[in-house]
């Protein structure tokens, strides 16, 4: 079955499902930006190619199709602008480990090992097909050989990395929570973390999370901003709900970061 094939199914079932009729307007709208993001998508890669445009990991040769989640943002390198400012503050810490739970296909992983060449990269998703798509980025940007691919990260594991030398990259869809605990796991506490707090499946979480590193970490909460980029001159060719939704990240809803920072 072809894409719009498909497209179409799903839009059928959801227009005949009992939701209320608001759930049912948001779904509809939310596939057709998905399946109109993906059709862009094509466009993108012809104009652009596939390395990453702008942002900390300009140059960065990449795939063309994540694993999960949005593309077109991560290839133009608007992808999560809010951490852009502490990305560039954790390249000049230089740490030398950085665990990425959650690693999807790879663009922290690989970003931040060719911007830190001294770095060993720990990364971990539970998504198999995740694992082939990020070591091929790896080998593509000539850093495999530094960065460990791995499945389940279990609390009992920040214990096998270095204090004071390791960054923390988590988004783990809400099980932050359970992860993310320093009673059960206080290796944590000597780590630098940077967390996406999952609020939007977890109401209350940001606060729960943060909570716990408040005596122990300096904690900037980052919520999510729109974008403040200057799209590729061939955008212009375009719609405005094109443009739009080259910058779209499908999100849900609310998923703030928490940039959590030893205390010295």
């Amino acid at each position: 079955m072809d894409l719009h094939a498909n497209v179409l199914g799903q839009l059928r079932r959801i227009i005949e499902t009992r939701a209320a009729e608001r759930l049912v307007l948001d779904n509809a709208l939310r596939l057709l930006a998905k399946w109109r993001s993906a059709l862009m998508q094509n466009t993108v890669i012809q104009k652009c190619g596939t390395a990453v445009q702008s942002g900390p990991f300009k140059g960065m040769r990449f795939t063309d199709q994540s694993s999960e989640g949005c593309h077109i943002p991560k290839l133009l390198g608007t992808y999560e602008q809010e951490l852009h400012p502490y990305l560039e503050a954790a390249v000049a810490h230089s740490y030398g480990h950085v665990i990425n739970i959650g690693m999807a296909e790879g663009y922290y992983a690989v970003g931040l090992a060719r911007r830190l060449p001294g770095a060993k990269i720990h990364a971990f998703d539970l998504n198999e097909k995740a694992h082939s798509i990020c070591r091929s980025v790896a080998e593509l940007n000539a850093v495999a050989d530094r960065v460990e691919i791995s499945g389940l990260f279990r609390g009992e594991d920040f214990a096998r990395h270095p204090a004071g030398d390791t960054l923390v990259i988590c988004d783990i869809e809400g099980a932050e929570d359970e992860l993310l605990d320093p009673v059960k796991f206080p290796a944590v506490l000597g780590m630098d973390l940077i967390v996406e707090l999952h609020e939007c499946f977890k109401p209350g979480i940001a606060r729960k999370v943060c909570a716990r590193f408040e005596a122990s970490h300096d904690i900037t909460f980052v919520p999510h901003a729109g974008r403040d980029f200057k799209l590729p001159e061939f955008f212009q060719e375009l719609g405005h709900l094109d443009q739009l939704l080259a910058v779209w990240e499908w999100r849900t809803g609310p998923t703030p970061w928490a940039v959590m920072i030893r205390k010295a």
